[in-house]
């Protein structure tokens, strides 16, 4: 007098798809918090560059989606925002 074949996988079958469900709630957290560590990291990125572009004058507007392109984009990111607004002045 065993436990049943039927519970056993049963119970297997539950392991596995509360794992599945674990997976599944873990990696968008993962995602956003990157997403949200990118985002501060710009708008550090930013206003550094603010304090020292103020002394030859170079300002940019520090926003989210500023601080997310330069989170995510890096030098590039500071390049992209800076030739973008160069061109919206002119």
């Amino acid at each position: 007098m065993g436990i049943p074949f039927g519970v056993v996988i049963g119970y297997a079958a539950g392991l596995v798809l509360l794992y599945l469900v674990g997976w599944l709630l873990l990696v968008p957290l993962k995602k956003l918090l990157k997403f949200i560590y990118n985002g501060i990291l710009g708008g550090i990125i930013l206003w550094v560059l603010n304090l020292v572009g103020g002394l030859i004058n170079v300002r940019v507007a520090i926003n989210p989606i500023t601080a997310l392109i330069v989170g995510f984009l890096g030098v590039p990111g500071i390049i992209l925002i800076l030739l973008l607004q160069f061109i919206l002045e002119h």
